[in-house]
């Protein structure tokens, strides 16, 4: 532990003085070829070296670390480490993928925001291999001012003071009125609406948690007929049983690192999301009657849902995927059966074609076209765009 400790401090020591040293404006390079060909060198240096380090932390946790997985949890069935066999890949393919036995959403959102009107449009497809699909829009209008007629003069005061509280044309920093986590939560829950709602097929799989942050904080945890409503949605997932989320980015590193220790082919079931839940739910910030709400939805149904890693080819990194505690093994073999189909990625295909058609179906480009030239129609085609948009490029 001391090492351990020992190890991080000192990384985060010499991180810090290469910040220090990186002040000195004289020590960057000119650009010119010969000091890129240093630049490339020293990178491809530090590269090396950091993958040598890499594979050494891989070689002990395969050793020591992942054999503790060999054996199930008393209280999760079928937890351990797992292989899965070439067989057991084809009839996933066949008797699952193929035949539209799987059917996965993905969303996009785009935001179109200018001082007086703020546009937020979202988009979510479902997908399937027989060639089943729905695409499902929504768009949300934003307007701060509203002139009421009765004391124009506050309306316009009430103005200025919400705009100070908003943060530059584009970004929202806070979570005032709509702001875009609440937006993200509404995508991710147009999402898991479509899965739950719209597909026909035995198995769903999602992109991301399937109790995701955005849903059990912030503007959905304030609101009493947006917790319910987010709540009610997540335990239709787990009662289907037969789900599958798998997310691009999960920011729990270490699971990542363990799951490349992982040879092609391999799993491991670790453990209930439970514990995290609740540690989410604590920090949320929701009212004490809100947080009960979500205190028993984890105690009954976070219970349910296990988490794992999987690992689809030599290319690729391993994935965290969540499912039901009774069809986790089911659910591993059917993520990584849909990942082998693109190896170089070791990433489910079906998510992918999901994002790619919702991507080609709600064009961000045709978004903002059609938004431009509705303020070309008013004869404000540039006044209130935003510097970055009328930038030459």
């Amino acid at each position: 532990m001391e090492a351990e400790a020992s190890n991080a401090l000192e990384s985060k020591q010499k991180f810090e003085s290469e910040l220090v040293n990186s002040l000195n404006i004289d020590s960057w390079t000119t650009g010119l070829n010969l000091n890129d060909l240093y630049s490339r060198l020293e990178l491809e240096k530090e590269v090396v070296e950091s993958l040598h380090n890499e594979d050494k932390a891989r070689a002990i946790l395969r050793d020591k670390i992942l054999p503790q997985f060999a054996n199930s949890q008393a209280n999760i069935p079928y937890s351990g480490l797992y292989n899965v066999e070439p067989e057991q890949i084809q009839k996933a393919h066949y008797g699952l993928l193929f035949n539209g036995g799987v059917e996965a959403t993905d969303g996009t959102i785009v935001t179109h925001d200018t001082i007086p009107l703020t546009v937020t449009q979202i988009g979510v497809c479902l997908v399937s291999y027989n060639g089943e699909q729905g695409a499902y829009a929504h768009r949300i209008y934003r307007k701060d001012l509203k002139i009421k007629g009765d004391d124009p003069l506050s309306d316009v005061l009430e103005l200025l003071n919400q705009r100070r509280n908003r943060g530059a044309q584009g970004i929202e920093e806070n979570s005032n009125t709509f702001s875009s986590l609440a937006q993200r939560g509404l995508m991710a829950y147009a999402e898991r609406a479509v899965l739950t709602k719209k597909s026909q097929a035995r198995w769903l799989m999602g992109h991301g948690h399937p109790f995701p942050y955005e849903l059990l904080t912030g503007f959905w945890a304030s609101r009493s007929e947006m917790t319910e409503a987010a709540l009610e949605l997540m335990s239709q997932i787990v009662k289907h049983e037969t789900f599958l989320f798998i997310p691009s980015a999960p920011s729990r590193r270490e699971l990542i690192t363990l799951g490349n220790a992982l040879n092609p082919l391999e799993y491991i079931i670790i453990g209930t999301v439970q514990a995290d839940i609740e540690n989410l739910i604590e920090k949320g910030g929701a009212r004490s009657d809100k947080r009960n709400m979500q205190m028993d939805f984890a105690s009954k149904f976070a219970s349910q849902v296990v988490y794992g890693l999987y690992r689809a080819s030599q290319t690729a990194p391993a994935y965290l995927f969540y499912a039901h505690k009774d069809f986790a093994q089911t659910a591993a073999l059917i993520a990584i059966s849909d990942s082998l189909l693109q190896e170089h990625r070791g990433f489910p295909m079906l998510i992918d074609i999901a994002d790619n058609i919702c991507t080609a179906t709600f064009d961000p480009g045709a978004f903002y076209s059609s938004i431009r030239n509705a303020y070309a129609e008013a004869g404000q085609p540039f006044r209130f765009l935003s510097e970055r948009e009328t930038r030459n490029k």
